[in-house]
């Protein structure tokens, strides 16, 4: 193996593992939103306010930093953005009131907010076209394993040691921040790159008449991905226990979809760099619609588990295609801010989301009225790919 192939390896583990500990956090939130609910005696409102803060934070943060990646560079955005939500997840550790609770997951959220699409644009600018789909789709798929970490702690964890526990065990990637520093380097392309004079122009420019038909589209997307991801995945293990199963089973039956996680990452990525990133983004965006669908209409365990399973499969099979594409989109002078901006917007979706199911969940309102409306999200996504969307497969960064 030659030395560049194992350079390109490296880079994806070290963002790799720091999109794992993203994963773990956000994998955890469901759990301990459940577990919360319990001890706190929390509203199905309040539950949905939980998620949401944390998606606010997640805008915020991935407009702030998608901006200052253009400015300071990917590297030093990506170790911010790490410790920025390691030490806020242990510090809510120590919590006892729902309020400081919120506070600290603006924080949490924005960091997490920031480093993704800081990262994916990163691994997309260091590798050559003819792998940067397939690359940026297994990067994403760290985020398997860490939801599948989240869901063992959560599992073995909370029930016996506490929602606290799980939430310092999160903690941990500050100290890998540090590491990070001195192994890993930054884009070649941001290096090489002239910078504009300000923030400004730069989002003058991606809202310009040469970008703003991709822009539009992956706002679309990016808006009706994270509004029905958020919206279901939060509220997974509390779906299973309105469904009338103890939470402790809601957890194990979580547990379970997640591993489906994997080979739908894993078939993405085999499949990005053959059948281009339009038709992976499409099918499998359709298969969650449709698994949504019939996961909310199910009764009986088994059918619950095969569509959760479906709809973990196609679900972030999609995510890793999508964050594959939208770096694609834009030239390097301001893929940052692109990236960044569509990011944020989308996590106004992630906002209304779990807001949306606490509202309806507190009206009464049938668990299978709620992932319809998520199907119909799903679909509206897939119009906007279709329709707007252009293939970018073993096409130059410019």
């Amino acid at each position: 193996m030659n030395q560049q192939a194992i350079s390109r390896r490296k880079l994806l583990g070290i963002a790799g593992l720091g999109w794992m500990f993203d994963a773990m956090d956000v994998g955890m939130l469901s759990f301990i939103i459940a577990a919360l609910q319990k001890e706190w005696n929390l509203t199905a409102e309040q539950m949905g306010w939980i998620g949401s803060v944390n998606s606010i934070g997640m805008a915020v943060g991935a407009l702030f930093f998608g901006l200052l990646a253009d400015r300071i560079g990917r590297k030093h955005v990506f170790i911010i953005t790490l410790l920025l939500f390691s030490i806020g997840s242990g510090l809510s550790a120590f919590t006892a009131t729902l309020a400081t609770f919120l506070v600290l997951r603006f924080f949490v959220g924005m960091g997490l907010g920031g480093e993704l699409p800081v990262a994916s644009t990163l691994v997309s600018e260091s590798v050559p076209a003819s792998e940067r789909g397939k690359t940026v789709v297994l990067l994403e798929s760290f985020w398997a394993f860490g939801w599948l970490l989240a869901a063992l702690i959560s599992y073995f964890i909370i029930p016996k040691y506490g929602w606290e526990m799980a939430l310092l065990l999160g903690a941990a990637p500050a100290l890998y921040a540090v590491y990070l520093r001195w192994n890993l380097p930054d884009s070649p392309r941001f290096v090489g790159v002239k910078k504009e004079d300000n923030v400004f122009s730069n989002i003058m420019k991606v809202w310009s008449l040469e970008y703003r038909r991709e822009t539009i589209m992956l706002w679309v997307l990016w808006f009706c991905v994270v509004f029905s991801y958020y919206g279901m995945f939060l509220w997974l293990p509390s779906v299973m226990v309105m469904k009338g199963f103890s939470l402790i089973k809601s957890f194990q039956y979580v547990l379970m979809m997640t591993l489906a996680q994997l080979p739908g990452y894993f078939s993405a990525a085999w499949l990005i760099e053959r059948a281009g990133r339009k038709f992976v983004l499409i099918a499998y965006l359709i298969g969650t619609a449709v698994s949504a669908y019939f996961f909310g209409n199910a009764e009986s365990l088994t059918w619950l588990m095969v569509f959760g399973i479906l709809l973990s499969f196609f679900n972030l099979g999609a995510w890793g295609a999508l964050y594959a594409y939208t770096p694609e989109q834009y030239p390097t002078s301001i893929r940052g801010t692109g990236a960044g901006m569509a990011a944020s917007f989308g996590r106004i979706g992630g906002i209304l989301g779990p807001l949306l199911v606490g509202y309806l969940a507190a009206q009464k309102t049938e668990v299978t009225t709620i992932f319809a409306i998520f199907c119909m999200a799903i679909f509206v996504g897939v119009l906007a790919v279709w329709t707007l969307g252009k293939e970018t497969k073993q096409q130059e960064l410019s």
